[in-house]
């Protein structure tokens, strides 16, 4: 079974004493009282923090997270951007969201960021798990499922890791 990352929220901070819960990914754009309290709590537990959206490297470095997860979907040439923060940040943990395709899988991967994330949907989860399938099978680097929508069959995906917000979460319990 994979190992959960929980994109936490506010309403759901108590989830930091879950012992089950070793990961957490806190969007940059929270409220940052949330955000310093939060790290404060996870870094005492020894539990792992990374930032996610918009400005997550500068939030990584203001906030003292362990890493951070960088969406480069968008973009055309997204190992340029791979090897600048790998370089910028070599202590960080790093995580890049690629498009579902095998090309842009493969051109991350080769940057070796510290896990390759891919987005997951109900629709399509057939095509994502045969990619996931395919992505396990041939590269060394980890891999997540980013599950944008609950559904049961998401736990069958071939990752490393699952990313849940924390009311899919709570919603499985």
């Amino acid at each position: 079974m994979q190992k959960l990352i929980i994109k936490i929220a506010p309403e759901h901070e108590y989830l930091i004493t879950d012992e089950k819960l070793q990961c957490f990914v806190i969007d940059s754009g929270e409220n940052e009282e949330f955000i310093t309290r939060f790290i404060a709590s996870a870094h005492q537990a020894g539990k792992l923090i990374l930032i996610c959206g918009d400005n997550a490297t500068e939030s990584y470095q203001k906030f003292a997270a362990d890493g951070f997860v960088l969406d480069l979907s968008k973009e055309e040439k997204p190992q340029k951007i791979v090897k600048s923060v790998k370089k910028q940040f070599p202590q960080a943990v790093i995580g890049i969201i690629s498009r579902n395709r095998r090309h842009e899988a493969m051109l991350i991967s080769e940057c070796e960021p510290d896990f390759v994330v891919f987005k997951v949907w109900q629709e399509g989860f057939a095509q994502n798990k045969e990619l996931l399938a395919w992505y396990n099978e041939l590269f060394l680097i980890q891999s997540a499922a980013w599950v944008e929508e609950m559904f049961a069959e998401c736990y069958s995906a071939p990752t490393d890791f699952l990313i849940l917000s924390s009311a899919q979460f709570l919603a499985q319990k």
